[in-house]
């Protein structure tokens, strides 16, 4: 099978089989790994390494007249003095070779073709040498050396000589703490007026008698990936190739000819899965903006009416609309945020007002304070009618987060005194705060901890948040405790009576984007909550028992939700599934 027929006869499959990202930044493409799309560049490549991709030229010199050209020149070279005699390779086995060669193909070790291995000049530079350009690991792009935003170093005029990068070099990542990154080849397509820090391994060939451009190529290819992988020191999270292990890799040769013709299709190949990447990406942009415009209309409803009218043209549409992750969990927040506008159920006259239940809770911080079991807080501003988010609904009623209870802080015991730590208390920090009810944590202090340090007890049924650290940047966690607990000094607790729980949690989490707006960041990348602002947040309480009814139909669409987003995954998998079947047929 042609591999143009390949992928043009499977293109829906190539571009449909995705899977989340596991750590996804904010925006729709973002979130999604083109698996599809991904698996169909390895098998380019392994089609290019096994002969498969292009047909073979019987005219062609064969690779083993290449291989004793090759030898006899190095022959000549170490009788002239040029080169020292290198170490005897071992002999390939048969068990060794991973599958069978076209005519014309011979397995080599990549010693055997005469390379030079330079590691890289130390990072520190030297005194009074001249400025130039010191190739990094950042400097790396796509496995293709970047001269965007480069760092100079003085370095002595015979190291600029010794570390020189010239046209068919090939620079091998050395270290790196990713099994993904060591031992990558980075072919050089052009001299440059630079030179490599020692996190590389230059390799210079002597002879030119193959195309340095398929040795490269060769560096992505599973056959090289599997044996490095194999090969690898670790030491310190740090995992490191060496020059004898570069030598000892196993490689498919062909002819001369035949390589430039391999790395002239899979050029064309990869160039062509750049096409389906860039427009399955901009599809899945296009897909999640028109989503969030569509949703956003429910949210801006003027009355009951507009909002039926806007959710018809949804609902009409479901099918195609809601076909992502990205645009589910879009879907969620939606209702998260109807449920707290009052816009997802109607309002029952009888109900008490909420106003009631406020002022209950403002008697209870009195008597608190009376009793001097909290502080008593500095009084904050009265709501102006511009911060009122939106056009209260009957019985509903506008308030400051702190008019809703209390908060407490946290802290860490010192770690040198054991009797603190390893209790029966749960000492939650941010890390813990992966789920919506918390009765455990990865850390647990002792009574002893509570009573002599600065952390206090919070009671069950209390709203934690995170206001410190880096997830703040794109997320706001919170949850609520279903057991006493203490937290650290990036958590906030929120101690409550009369709202229910559930309802503040939904709250809450609809609040999100109004609530990492407000976070600060600092110039070294700190992210944080200011507590006024929090505290003076203004949010809007239904009575008592609309939280209640609010929290069922909540519960009822969310759990709909989860089948639409159970049900994608499965859909995926499959995908998946069926990609990697046609690859590994199109290997078989």
């Amino acid at each position: 099978m042609k591999i143009e027929y390949l992928i043009t006869e499977h293109l829906d499959l190539w571009t449909s089989a995705v899977r989340p990202k596991s750590s996804a930044g904010r925006g729709a493409s973002s979130k999604l790994e083109l698996t599809g799309i991904k698996k169909l560049r390895e098998l380019i490549l392994e089609l290019a390494v096994r002969g498969k991709l292009v047909p073979q030229d019987p005219s062609d010199e064969p690779a083993s007249v290449l291989l004793e050209r090759i030898a006899a020149e190095k022959t000549r070279l170490v009788a002239d003095g040029k080169i020292k005699k290198p170490k005897a390779l071992p002999e390939i086995s048969e068990e060794e070779k991973p599958f069978e060669l076209p005519e014309g193909w011979q397995w080599c070790r990549l010693g055997s073709l005469i390379p030079q291995f330079q590691n890289g000049a130390s990072s520190r530079g030297d005194s009074g040498g001249i400025p130039i350009t010191v190739l990094r690991l950042a400097d790396i792009k796509n496995w293709k050396v970047s001269l965007v935003d480069t760092r100079t170093l003085p370095i002595d005029a015979k190291s600029i000589d010794k570390y020189s990068l010239e046209k068919g070099d090939i620079l091998i990542i050395r270290v790196n703490g990713s099994s993904d990154i060591v031992g990558r080849f980075i072919g050089c397509d052009e001299s440059y007026n630079a030179i490599y820090c020692d996190h590389f391994i230059r390799m210079r060939f002597l002879v030119e008698v193959f195309d340095t451009r398929y040795l490269s190529l060769l560096g992505s290819s599973n056959i090289v990936r599997s044996t490095i992988a194999d090969l690898f020191i670790s030491t310190a999270g740090q995992k490191t190739v060496n020059q004898g292990h570069i030598s000892s890799i196993l490689l498919p040769l062909p002819s001369i000819a035949e390589q430039q013709r391999v790395v002239a299709k899979v050029d064309e190949l990869m160039a062509l899965c750049d096409q389906l990447e860039q427009r399955s990406e901009s599809q899945l942009a296009a897909h999640q903006t028109l989503v969030e415009t569509l949703l956003a209309t429910l949210t801006d409803s003027a009355d009951s009416d507009e909002l039926a009218q806007n959710w018809a043209r949804i609902s009409t549409h479901f099918d195609t609309l809601f076909t992502t992750e990205a645009s589910i969990d879009a879907l969620k927040q939606t209702i998260l945020q109807l449920a707290v506008m009052g816009k997802l159920i109607p309002q029952d006259p009888s109900d008490e007002p909420a106003s009631a239940l406020l002022e209950r809770i403002a008697a209870e911080k009195a008597r608190l304070v009376k009793e001097k079991k909290i502080k008593k807080e500095k009084p904050l501003p009265a709501i102006s009618e511009d911060e009122v988010p939106f056009a209260l609904p009957q019985g509903w009623a506008c308030c400051r987060i702190s008019d809703l209870g209390y908060d407490l802080g946290g802290g860490t015991p010192s770690k040198t005194k054991s009797k603190y730590w390893n209790g029966n208390i749960p000492w939650v920090s941010p890390k813990d705060m992966k789920v919506d009810f918390i009765s455990s944590s990865t850390d647990y202090v002792t009574e002893d901890a509570i009573s002599e340090t600065v952390i206090k007890l919070i009671p069950s049924n209390s709203l934690l948040m995170v206001v410190r650290g880096m997830i703040l940047a794109h997320s706001f966690p919170v949850a609520l405790t279903m057991a006493p607990v203490a937290i650290n000094q990036d958590m906030k607790a929120l101690v409550f009576s009369e709202i229910n729980e559930v309802y503040l949690l939904t709250l809450m989490k609809a609040a999100r984007e109004r609530v990492v707006s407000m976070v600060e960041h600092s110039s070294h990348g700190t992210c944080k909550l200011v507590s006024e602002k929090l505290w003076s947040m203004v949010v809007c309480i239904p009575p008592k028992e609309e939280q209640l009814r609010i929290i069922k139909t909540v519960d009822t669409l969310m759990a709909i939700c989860d089948q639409l987003k159970s049900r994608l995954q499965t859909s995926q998998q499959t995908q998946l599934a069926l990609a990697e079947s046609l690859a590994e047929g199109a290997l078989a």
